[in-house]
């Protein structure tokens, strides 16, 4: 009896470890050998899409957050029944074409990662956003896979991302809330804890111009990437983790959150996408003077 139930034990563990190994391993693979193909064939929207309708895209060929995509677009779906807005979720990028796009008021990039957009596809999108959408980007929508693109980097991130927290790989950390009177914060209090996988870039985006909302308060979480044989800070001094631009007519919001599906369910990041999601869409509340329009 005793020999079957190592036996059993033995067998889960190995199992366990080799699905870890395979999911580590498809990351890996997806990282240094990232999928560029891009879809041509355009999606069949709803024939009754409600207006004000929301395009959530989720395209990844680069690193997939399989976990946080999931979270996130239940969150994103919850959110537009409570205020009668329309959500299609697609990972076709043929989506972007000015007859489709026309159709919605926002557009978020859900964890969306590597090369995702053909050249007339990011053409059709920027023409859209200069003209007036709006654009929630969340999480991976702000790490390194997206280089190809530079108008996107530029206009939509501007910060270059150096890397993430590693050892551990989510940590509990405080934001702080910069700009309280900003629409994105509405019903947001001042500080808040959130456990995340925290992004670093080189430098703030507030560097170019860019309207810092949140920040993360360093000193309230460990700021290193631990790895084999390896430690490296990834303090910024000045580490926002939510801000805007003015594009044109456009909106654009970037959050750092939203790795796990877990951070889906913390009150303080959905009202933080419903806040954030109301301003994109809401033709009466422009960006901000302190906002500085890039072209």
């Amino acid at each position: 009896m005793k020999k079957l139930a190592l036996l059993l034990l033995f067998t889960l563990l190995t199992l366990s470890g080799a699905a870890l190994l395979g999911a580590w391993y498809v990351g890996a693979w997806n990282l240094i050998f990232p999928n560029d193909q891009h879809d041509s064939q355009a999606p069949r929207l709803p024939a009754n899409l409600q207006q004000p309708a929301i395009l959530v895209f989720s395209k990844t060929n680069s690193f997939r957050h399989r976990d946080g995509i999931a979270g996130g677009l239940r969150a994103l779906e919850t959110i537009g029944d409570n205020n009668d807005w329309s959500i299609f979720a697609t990972e076709n990028g043929a989506v972007f074409n000015s007859e489709q796009l026309a159709k919605f008021s926002a557009v978020v990039f859900l964890n969306a990662s590597g090369d995702m957009l053909s050249e007339p596809q990011e053409a059709a999108f920027e023409s859209w956003l200069v003209a007036g959408g709006g654009w929630l980007g969340i999480h991976a929508a702000g790490d390194g896979s997206h280089k190809g693109w530079s108008w996107y980097g530029q206009n939509l991130i501007g910060a270059d991302f150096t890397a993430h927290i590693l050892g551990p790989q989510f940590q509990v950390a405080r934001v702080e809330v910069e700009s309280p009177g900003h629409p994105v914060a509405q019903g947001l209090p001042a500080t808040w804890e959130h456990e995340e996988e925290w992004y670093s870039w080189e430098r703030s985006p507030r560097a170019r111009g860019f309207n810092v909302l949140m920040t993360i308060d360093e000193s309230s979480y460990s700021p290193i990437q631990n790895g084999p044989g390896f430690e490296r800070d990834l303090r910024m001094g000045d580490h926002p983790v939510v801000w805007t631009n003015c594009l044109g007519q456009g909106k654009t919001v970037y959050s750092a959150l939203g790795h796990q599906k877990e951070a889906f369910e913390a009150p303080q990041h959905l009202q933080l996408l419903q806040s954030a999601l109301i301003w994109l869409i809401d033709s009466d509340q422009p960006c901000r003077k302190t906002d500085t329009a890039l072209q």
